[in-house]
């Protein structure tokens, strides 16, 4: 079975500015004169026809810090359901599609229950995860 477009769907190009008895000669679709009609540099997407553009109209303020770290969280409830011999790390964590890269810091929040002990190898933890983790028998290890 061959599979092919609908009929009429495909169209050829309009072939624009090719003499007045085309239909879309002379201006070429294009209207008489005006910014739209001249050839070469397009308009920006935020001018507003001369007025101020909204951007330079609305105050600055704020601060991004380029030095900000963003953690992958990882909550001691996702770990409930792991093997006691498995070290839960950054590598494990992706392997199980719990975290999106290797290269990005985890921390995990105390959100949960965990029973069982486990080995926790993460770049940062917070005290109630930490304190359930080790209320359960596990160990925790904060990697550089």
């Amino acid at each position: 079975m061959e599979l092919r477009y609908a009929p009429g769907s495909i169209r050829k190009n309009r072939r624009l500015g090719r003499g007045v008895g085309s239909g879309q000669g002379k201006t070429a679709g294009r209207g008489h004169k005006g910014q739209l009609a001249r050839a070469g540099k397009k308009i920006h997407p935020s001018f507003e026809g001369g007025q101020m553009r909204l951007i330079r109209r609305l105050p600055k303020r704020g601060f991004t810090n380029p030095f900000r770290s963003t953690y992958q969280i990882v909550n001691v409830g996702d770990l409930k359901n792991w093997d006691k011999a498995v070290v839960v790390d950054v590598d494990t964590l992706k392997a199980k599609n719990m975290v999106r890269s290797v290269a990005d810091p985890v921390k995990i929040l105390g959100d949960g229950v965990i029973e069982h002990p486990l080995t926790v190898k993460v770049h940062a933890i917070s005290k109630a995860a930490r304190e359930k983790i080790e209320a359960a028998g596990g160990t925790v290890e904060v990697i550089g």
